[in-house]
């Protein structure tokens, strides 16, 4: 079997048991720079870039190395899809939907209001044909992707004052990502697209009203908590965030197989152990931030099922204007209420009743 076969049909454990790692002791050496969407700060986003690098300089026997650079390093956050597109950079780690402004397809990269969890995105991803729709995708801007971590649920953001209602929402200046800006705007929030190192100037300075970002872990390094009393839950704009490492096609396609192999390989490493940082570090740090005074609260129903009608009538509208974006998104919806179907039949039941029996459990004291 030759080399191509290997890479097409064995995997990635295949690749390199099958031998193809070894190969890349007769490579040449091949120097590399990833732009990362953001800060060295966030040992969790940033850090998936550089596991990433050091496992590709592992497997490579060192011969291949990939130098990665913080958001406005080499070029701002949201510029690094433009950076690998016009080749001023080999590779970018990012969160796809930041570019959903180019074409509203690329929040299927990472997520849509509602949308799959982690395991679900996952699923989708590697074994339910959402690569193969979206390398499709990529193709048209001269881009390979490869999954590269996930965030899980995210909280719901940092909020000056308490949130009671719908109409407590309205008027609201709020730094939120993606789609649900789109969202947002149809429940009369002002949404603000803003990096991550400049939100805790702007809501000092009172520039906005709220923020989201991730979660407790990487919440807590940033600060939010100085600056803005209440936490809110759930982040259903971003049920199970994907993040991703873009490759320009020509780059790619220059690599010897064996290089590519080990992308692949050390993509994947990274985004389990992104998704474990987040499942290890989140419910530490949240209870750190309880303790320090922040005040906790849940999204009132009357929110959440205004954000769930006002999410399904956006995304039917980008689906009705967009033929590309329809097409993924219908089949990312069907894979979607096939596997709510089954969590609600075990994984959903399950964790259910484990909670409530925590929450009995502590009522007794």
């Amino acid at each position: 079997m030759d080399r191509r076969s290997i890479l097409k049909n064995a995997g990635i454990a295949g690749v390199l048991a099958a031998g193809v790692a070894p190969a890349v002791h007769a490579q040449s050496a091949v120097r590399w720079r990833l732009a990362s969407s953001f800060p060295k700060s966030l040992d969790t986003l940033y850090g998936g870039s550089e596991l990433f690098a050091k496992k590709v300089k592992e497997l490579s026997g060192g011969k291949f190395e990939i130098s990665t650079h913080a958001a406005g390093e080499l070029m701002p956050a949201f510029g690094v899809l433009d950076g690998v597109q016009n080749g001023t950079v080999e590779c970018a780690h990012t969160a796809p939907y930041y570019f959903f402004g180019k074409d509203e397809t690329f929040a299927l990269d990472c997520a849509i209001p509602f949308g799959l969890n982690s395991r679900q995105m996952t699923a989708w991803m590697y074994e339910g044909n959402g690569m193969k729709l979206l390398r499709e995708h990529y193709a048209k801007f001269n881009i390979v992707n490869f999954p590269m971590g996930n965030t899980g649920t995210q909280m719901g953001g940092w909020f000056r004052k308490e949130i009671k209602s719908a109409a407590d929402m309205k008027g609201l200046k709020f730094r939120v990502g993606g789609f649900a800006g789109k969202v947002l705007e149809r429940m009369g929030v002002v949404p603000q697209n803003i990096p991550a190192g400049e939100i805790y100037q702007s809501l000092e300075k009172g520039t906005i009203d709220a923020a989201e970002w991730i979660g407790p872990y990487d919440d807590e390094k940033l600060g939010f908590n100085k600056v803005a009393p209440f936490y809110y839950t759930p982040g259903w704009w971003e049920t199970g965030s994907q993040l991703s490492v873009l490759t320009g096609t020509r780059q790619w396609e220059s690599l010897p197989l064996a290089y590519r192999a080990a992308i692949m390989a050390a993509a994947y490493e990274a985004h389990v152990w992104m998704q474990s940082q987040y499942d290890m570090h989140n419910p530490m740090a949240l209870a750190r931030l309880v303790k320090r005074g922040v005040k906790l609260r849940a999204f009132p129903k009357e929110v959440m099922m205004a954000s769930l009608k006002a999410a399904r009538e956006m995304l039917n509208d980008e689906a009705s204007k967009s033929p590309a974006f329809r097409k993924m998104y219908e089949h990312y919806n069907r894979f979607q209420n096939q596997q709510n179907q089954w969590y609600s039949v075990s994984e959903a039941r399950m964790q259910n009743f484990q909670i409530m029996a925590l929450q009995s459990q502590g009522s007794k004291g």
